[in-house]
Formats: structure tokens, C-alpha cells, sequence
């Protein structure tokens, strides 16, 4: 049986899945990392209103969640997030240096195979689609059939920290780099109410225009740069060995003032927390969902993971503030 074949049978069989007389409702779950806890959150509200989704689609950290509630893992997946510490956190990050990412990622999958086994995607009870980026083609792949583990994986696969995946002869890498908030693919799949979960809405103030900049006085003459002092993250490679300062450097607060020099970590955190705000306004611009939930996580680090219950919570209550227009939403749709 060909690929398409499988496809179309998923696509006929989760489309009469949805309740009779209802409309099939998708859930649009965005990338975030760290903040994406706050969709465990989303998940809790919808199950506590009797809103199932009939359709998941998920990008990065989204797709991670949404996959666990379509195993039925997710109870596991929240006590596993609210158990994380910055220690357990250290532990997690199996540094590689010298591959196509910091992060060879071995033991975050252990733990993910641990909880939802060696399932396909198409053997799921609801639809689910994983969104992953090709690498050198810049394709955005929809991950609808095979190993749903490395699907996850290859979705939240962030460039620079982790490696790409192979996966069906393509080298693949987080789905946010071309769409983080996957509308267009639950209205693919055949959602008529479509509920879309944003983790960059609130972060207000980026990406004006300055208009007229340039040095000043002050500001070095020369084009070589000073050399690191010794107090920084030289210091600490020093002290701890370069393992252990790099994870002290990924860690570190993304917040910064005017005046701080950004480390490596936060240059790229920061550059891809620019091109998804960007690239998610103008998609949504153009598929807009039929409700926007916006959890005010903002504050909320890339890579603060051990601050899940706090992302948890604000993802609750997000939805508990979107559940009426969830419900107007479907009536209008009956």
C-alpha cells in the first residue's frame, strides 16, 4: 500500500471520528520550548470543559505535548515536567561537541521512549501531525505516518542545540523555523474549529523599526574585537572544564539590559525568538485560527524547564479566559 493510500485512510478515519452533529475541532499546539509546558495546562482546561480535540497538530515543544495526550501519556509527561530541577536539568543536557549540535539529545529520548513506547503516528486514536523543516530545502514537512517518538523528536530538533534527524531520506530540524503556529495544517486535515495555542503573543514591544541609528563616540574605533576577560565564560571552562560551562551558559538568564554583552546561548535563543515572532504574525495574518489562546509566558525562559508548574498554571488559566469563545465557536459550527 502506497504512502498517499495510508494517508487518505487516516485522513477518512479520524474525519469520522468527530462527534455526530459536531464540528471536528483541531488543536493548533505551538513551539516554545520551555514555555510549551503551558500546553499541559491548555490540555487540563479543555478535558475539565469536555473539549476534545479530534485533530492535534503540533510544532517543537507543542508537538512533544500533543503527542503524549494522543498516548494517553500525559499525566506522565506533567509529573516528569514538575519533577525537573536545575540539577536534573544539568543532568539532561548530554553535551556533544564536534556533531551538527551541542546536544546529542540520547537522554531526553530514553525518557520520551519510556513514556509513549514505539507507537506510529497512524496508529493513533486521534489525528496527529508532527511539523518539521528540511534541511537545505527549507521544505516544511508534515509528519503523519511512522516511529511517533522520532517524529517528536525530529520536530523540536532546535538548530545548533540538537542534531537533525533522518528520517524517510530527509534531514530534519524543528518546525518552527517555518511555521510555529501550524494553522494551515489542521485546516489541511479537515478541522472546522480550529483552537491555536501562541507562546510568543505576549511579547510586546519587539520588532519595531529603528529608523536612524549609527556609533558613538565612545564606542570602539577599531573593527578587532576586545578579548574575552578571564572573568566570563573562560573563567568557568577553567574551573569546571567546557563541558560543564557550557551548560551553565545555555542556563543562564535570557533577560539582559542594554549594556550586557549577550553569550553565545542568548545571541541564538534571541535570534530565534525574532524570526518565529516574525514568521508566526504573518502566518496567522493569513490563516487566522477561530480562537487564539495567548498564555502570558513570556517571562518564561527558553530554557527555564525547571519552571514548568508556574507554565503549566498560566496555560490553564489562558484557556479557562478562551473557553467561552471555544464554546461559541462550535455551537456556531453545530
Amino acid at each position: 500500500m502506497t504512502t498517499p493510500d495510508i494517508a487518505q485512510q487516516i485522513v477518512d478515519a479520524n474525519r469520522a471520528s468527530a462527534k455526530p452533529g459536531s464540528p471536528a475541532i483541531g488543536l493548533v499546539l505551538g513551539s516554545g520550548a520551555a514555555r510549551g509546558f503551558a500546553h499541559i495546562g491548555v490540555m487540563r482546561a479543555l478535558e475539565a470543559h469536555g473539549i476534545k480535540p479530534d485533530i492535534i497538530v503540533g510544532t517543537s515543544m507543542g508537538a512533544l505535548v500533543g503527542g503524549c495526550y494522543a498516548t494517553g501519556q500525559l499525566d506522565t509527561l506533567e509529573a516528569w515536567a514538575r519533577s525537573l530541577t536545575v540539577r536534573r536539568v544539568f543532568g539532561y543536557l548530554d553535551v556533544k561537541f564536534g556533531g551538527s549540535g551541542l546536544i546529542s539529545g540520547n537522554r531526553l529520548t530514553r525518557q520520551l521512549e519510556e513514556s509513549i513506547g514505539t507507537k506510529n503516528i497512524e496508529d493513533l486514536p486521534i489525528r496527529f501531525a508532527a511539523i518539521a523543516t528540511e534541511v537545505g530545502t527549507g521544505h516544511e514537512v508534515w509528519l503523519t505516518h511512522g516511529s511517533l517518538a522520532l517524529a517528536l523528536r525530529a520536530s523540536y530538533a532546535l538548530p545548533g542545540i540538537f542534531p537533525p534527524m533522518h528520517l524517510g531520506g530527509r534531514w530534519l530540524v524543528d518546525g518552527a523555523l517555518v511555521n510555529p503556529v501550524p494553522v494551515s495544517a489542521a485546516r489541511a486535515f479537515g478541522a472546522r474549529v480550529v483552537i491555536a495555542v501562541n507562546m510568543d503573543a505576549d511579547r510586546f514591544g519587539r520588532g519595531t523599526t529603528i529608523a536612524s541609528h549609527g556609533s558613538d563616540p565612545g564606542d570602539a574605533q577599531s573593527l578587532t574585537l576586545p578579548a574575552e576577560p578571564r572573568n566570563g565564560f573562560s573563567r568557568w571552562r577553567g574551573i569546571f572544564g567546557a563541558e560543564h560551562a557550557l551548560k551553565r551558559e545555555m542556563l543562564k538568564s535570557e533577560s539582559l539590559t542594554r549594556d550586557d554583552k549577550p553569550g553565545f546561548s542568548t545571541v541564538m535563543i534571541e535570534s530565534f525568538n525574532i524570526m518565529q515572532d516574525r514568521l508566526t504574525r504573518m502566518r496567522l495574518a493569513g490563516d487566522p485560527p477561530d480562537v487564539h489562546i495567548t498564555p502570558r509566558i513570556g517571562h518564561v525562559g527558553w530554557l527555564d524547564f525547571h519552571h514548568a508548574a508556574e507554565s503549566i498554571e498560566v496555560g490553564r488559566v489562558a484557556t479557562e479566559k478562551a473557553i467561552e469563545s471555544i464554546n461559541q465557536s462550535i455551537a456556531d459550527l453545530s
